[in-house]
């Protein structure tokens, strides 16, 4: 039987990751947390509402970023990042950017706008889907790929919400257009998700060590891993939980 196996959180989208064990999913919405907060460059255009990757700092154009992991304490209204090559920094997202961004300028590529700060706006989550979405992983198609380009993939490169183990590799694209239930919370499976040069970073060490777009649309016709979900009926989730096809 399918099961829940991992939950992961990115509480700045492309800056850090930390993994749950459960979590209460609101019917609408994303993981709490996730992507609540994104990080601004110098060719930003002005943001009000949800705007699309273009306009932050990310992975795809910075891969030292992928090495991040990161901890949220909501409590204390912090946040604590950690990366292999920068001492760990604890800071308020929301009053503290210019700490923030003297620890990640290091990090940048020179030829890619500069950081500028961070944002948060209410009521949004800054996924890379307009619409409020929640990514779903299988071990089994990060095995098939990592078998294609000859290494072993860390399951981080895809910075995925959840994990589902027991499936055959590529078995979420069958859920494309039906639902499923998690817990205590029921999700539409709504498309594929379409990847980009982030995935080819390792993120223990933010370099770029594999061709994973190179595989997928070489071997597969295609440049899709994972699926997304909207939550079309909120419960909470948790690692063990088992997944059914409705």
């Amino acid at each position: 039987m399918p099961h829940l196996a991992e939950i992961w959180r990115h509480p700045i989208k492309a800056h850090g990751r930390e993994a749950l064990n459960r979590i209460m999913v609101p019917t609408g919405g994303t993981l709490p947390g996730d992507r609540q907060w994104a990080v601004t460059h110098e060719a930003s255009k002005p943001i009000t509402s949800w705007s699309p990757c273009a306009n932050f700092s990310r992975g795809g154009k910075a891969p030292s970023l992928m090495a991040i992991s990161s901890a949220w304490d909501a409590e204390a209204g912090t946040i604590t990042l950690h990366h292999p090559e920068r001492p760990s920094i604890t800071f308020d997202p929301n009053g503290d950017s210019g700490a923030f961004i003297e620890w990640i300028t290091p990090l940048m590529p020179t030829d890619r706008a500069a950081s500028t700060g961070i944002i948060h706006v209410e009521n949004h989550s800054m996924t890379d889907t307009d619409y409020p979405s929640v990514s779903l992983c299988n071990p089994a198609s990060n095995r098939a790929v990592g078998q294609a380009v000859g290494q072993t993939l860390s399951q981080q490169r895809w910075r995925g919400n959840l994990w589902v183990d027991g499936l055959a590799p590529w078995e979420e694209f069958d859920w494309v257009g039906r639902d499923i239930q998690i817990g205590g919370a029921r999700f539409h499976v709504h498309e594929p998700i379409t990847r980009c040069r982030a995935t080819m970073a390792n993120p223990e060490t933010g370099r770029i060590d594999a061709n994973t777009l190179g595989a997928l649309n070489d071997i597969w016709g295609h440049q899709h891993f994972g699926v997304y979900l909207k939550c079309i009926q909120g419960g909470e989730i948790a690692t063990g939980d088992t997944v059914e096809v409705r």
